[in-house]
C-alpha cells in the first residue's frame, strides 16, 4: 500500500445498542440538531468502517478528535491525506480530483468491509466520484458541510453564487493561478470563527498551498452507480465557508435520505467532534 494512506485500525468493544439507536428522516424535508437523535426507534447494528475524507486546506490530522470517539464504539476508521496534503509529499502539479478520487478508491478497497464514506467541504467531490468507481463497496455517502454537486459540475461553479461564503475574502491566488492559500486572519474569521484559540493556531500551523486545480475540475458520477448509494446531509448551521443556504440548495436539489443538523461552523470536526461522531454511529 502506498504512501497515501494513514490507517488507523484499532480493535475495541462492540458497539452498545445505546449508542447506535437513530432515527431516519424520510428524505432531506425535515433535520435532526446536534447529532440528529430525534424520534422513533432502530435495531442496534454491527461495527462500521469509516472512511474519512478531509476538504481543502487540511489533512487527515483534522478528523483526530473523531477518530478515537468512533473507535470507542468498537468501529475502525481510515483517515487519509489526499494528494499533496497534509503529510502527503505529492507535487501540487500532480495533485488533480482523479488522483484524489484515486487515494480514496484504495481506502476503500483496503477495508474488509462496505465502508461509511464521509467527505467534508471540498471533499464532498472526491467521496462522490469515489461512490461513482466503488458503489457496492460504499453502503453509505455522508457530506459533512461538503459539496453535493451534479454530474458535470465543479466546485468552483456551484460556489461561485454563494453570497454568504465570507471566507472567499481571505482567499489568495498564486501569480500563475496554480495554488490557492489564506490571508491572514481566515481561520478565526471564517474556516472556524467558533474554534478555540488552540484550534486556531492549530490550523494556522498546518496551512499548505493549495491546489487550484481540482476546483475547476467537474465531477463524473451516473445515477445507475453513484445515484444507487444511500446518502445524508450533516449541515453547519455557522458555516462562512459554505453558506446553510448553500448546503440545504444542494441536498434539495440532489435529495438525501437524511439532513441532520450540527450547530457549528465550517470545521465541527474540531468544535463539535462528539457530535460529529454521534451523528455517524447514528446511521
Amino acid at each position: 500500500m502506498n504512501g497515501l494512506l494513514r490507517k488507523v485500525l484499532r480493535s475495541a468493544t462492540m458497539i452498545s445498542a445505546a449508542a447506535l439507536m437513530s432515527s431516519a428522516l424520510p428524505g432531506c424535508g425535515g433535520s435532526d440538531t446536534d447529532g440528529g437523535t430525534g424520534g422513533g426507534g432502530s435495531q442496534p447494528s454491527d461495527k462500521n468502517t469509516y472512511v474519512l475524507v478531509h476538504g481543502a486546506f487540511v489533512g487527515a490530522w483534522a478528523w483526530d478528535k473523531v477518530v478515537p470517539l468512533l473507535e470507542a464504539g468498537g468501529n475502525e476508521v481510515i483517515a487519509l491525506d489526499l494528494p499533496a496534503h497534509g503529510e502527503d509529499e505529492t507535487p501540487v502539479a500532480d495533485a488533480g480530483l482523479q488522483a484524489y478520487t484515486d487515494a480514496v478508491v484504495e481506502a476503500i478497497d483496503s477495508a474488509s468491509r462496505p465502508v461509511i464514506l464521509v467527505g467534508h467541504s471540498m471533499g464532498g467531490t472526491v467521496v462522490s466520484q469515489a461512490a461513482e468507481q466503488r458503489p457496492d463497496k460504499v453502503k453509505k455517502l455522508v457530506y459533512l458541510t461538503a459539496f453535493l454537486i451534479k454530474d458535470g459540475q465543479s466546485l468552483s461553479q456551484e460556489w461561485a453564487d454563494d453570497e454568504g461564503a465570507a471566507i472567499k475574502e481571505y482567499a489568495a491566488a498564486s501569480d500563475d493561478g496554480t495554488t490557492l492559500t489564506f490571508k491572514e486572519g481566515w481561520a478565526a474569521n471564517a474556516f472556524c470563527q467558533d474554534c478555540s484559540p488552540e484550534d486556531v493556531a492549530r490550523l494556522e500551523s498546518h496551512l499548505r498551498e493549495e491546489p487550484a486545480k481540482p476546483f475547476d475540475e467537474p465531477i463524473h458520477v451516473t445515477e445507475e452507480r453513484w445515484g444507487r448509494v444511500p446518502r445524508v446531509y450533516i449541515e453547519a448551521l455557522k458555516d462562512l465557508a459554505i453558506s446553510p443556504a448553500e448546503q440545504k440548495q444542494q441536498y434539495t436539489a440532489l435529495p438525501c435520505e437524511r439532513v441532520i443538523s450540527i450547530d457549528a461552523g465550517h470545521a465541527p470536526f474540531l468544535t463539535k467532534p462528539k457530535e460529529v461522531a454521534d451523528a455517524l454511529t447514528s446511521l
